[in-house]
This record gives structure tokens, sequence and C-alpha cells, in this order.
């Protein structure tokens, strides 16, 4: 399994970041979408770069051209709601590739004590497909499991992309205990801490919340 921290270079990823964090830019949830959308085109094109191609001719007004295109089928995934701007982000770049789509919810039993349920699914067959499953808090990677078996329903996927734009230590150890090997991870950032509630530490709140609006 591979793990790839973009916060390891020094990129413009950084300052995408940072204002996901910042408490005074949060209030502008356009940007804060906008910032999410910007980090899952990075990740797009990272993510292409791993893909298997193969050439085609096209032609041109003034004769024929040869360029390699992306051979492999890819389905963009997200967890709802929180994952909409992340996802698309990605579907801006990979604009011909299938949707799914996967409703999860914490459950809790008391103040620091919840499961994790998944309600609906809205998926393509993944059978011989790279999947992308985009959600942008991978807290304790529970949710990120569950809508992974989920998918399995649809076929199993030639590869695994597990994209987020903040990671916590913890899911990225459960991440590499519960996933295959043909995984790859995709972080922005990856933080140390989980608090009693299960959330991100420094992170950047709910990023549901922070996107669309509190719930009641």
């Amino acid at each position: 399994m591979r793990i790839v921290n973009f916060a390891e270079q020094d990129t413009i990823v950084n300052r995408f970041m940072s204002e996901l964090r910042d408490v005074t830019v949060q209030q502008d949830r356009m940007r804060f979408r906008r910032n999410l959308e910007r980090i899952g085109e990075i990740m797009a094109y990272e993510i292409s770069k791993t893909l298997a191609y193969h050439p085609q001719t096209v032609e041109t007004p003034l004769g024929k051209a040869t360029v390699n295109l992306p051979a492999d089928k890819v389905v963009l995934a997200t967890i709802l709601r929180a994952g909409i701007a992340f996802h698309q982000g990605f579907l801006h770049y990979m604009d011909n590739a299938e949707n799914a789509f996967v409703s999860a919810y914490r459950q809790y039993s008391d103040e620091t004590h919840f499961d994790i349920h998944v309600e609906y699914i809205a998926s393509p067959s993944i059978e011989g497909k790279v999947l992308i499953l985009a959600d942008p808090m991978l807290a304790t990677g529970s949710s990120m499991e569950l809508c992974y078996k989920a998918l399995l329903g649809k076929g199993n996927p030639s590869h695994i992309h597990l994209a987020a734009a903040i990671a916590s230590r913890q899911a990225i150890s459960f991440v590499k205990q519960h996933f295959p090997e043909n995984t790859t991870v995709w972080v922005a950032a990856i933080d140390d801490e989980l608090n009693n509630h299960g959330y991100i530490v420094p992170g950047l709140g709910d990023a549901g919340d922070l996107a669309y609006g509190t719930k009641d």
C-alpha cells in the first residue's frame, strides 16, 4: 500500500489547506467548497499519472496526431454530504468517469461512542475498474471501510484510491490493516490526534457543516 502525503512537499496545496483550516476564512462557505474542489482537482491530476494509457489517432484540421489517452475506466465515489465539493473537483478533471454516491452517518450511543451506518448507495459496476473513493476527512477510517464494503456489491475494482484532505494517523493505520494491497491513499495533510468525539485535531472542524451549513 502506498501513502501519498502532499504536505511533505511545498506546493500550492498548502495554501488551500491553510484556508480550509482557518476559522476566519471558513466563514465564507463558497471559498471553503472551492478549496475542497481545488485539492480534488490536484489529486485527480496526480492520480491520472498512475492510470494505464493507450495511443489514439486524432484528426486535426491539418493532419493527424497521435496522443496517449487513458485506457482505464474510472469510478468516482464519494460519501455524502461532506464529500460533494471534493468529489466535484475530481469530476472537473475526470469528466468522463462514472460516479457513485454512498450515504453514511454516525449514530451516537452517548457523547463519545458511535456506530457508522450506510443508508444509501447508488453506483455503477466497479468490476475491473479504478475506484477513487473521496471524502474530505479520514478520521477513524471506519466510514471509508464501510462504504468500500458496500461498493464491493458492485464488483471488485482493479485498484483503489482513497482520497482525503486531512487524515488522522489512527486512520492511516486503520486503512493499512483493513484495505487490500492494491490501495493508494492520497492526503493533503496528516494530523496526529483524534478527540473523544472522533474528530481530527487540529483538523478543520465538520467539513459538511462548513460547506453546506449546520444540521438540526
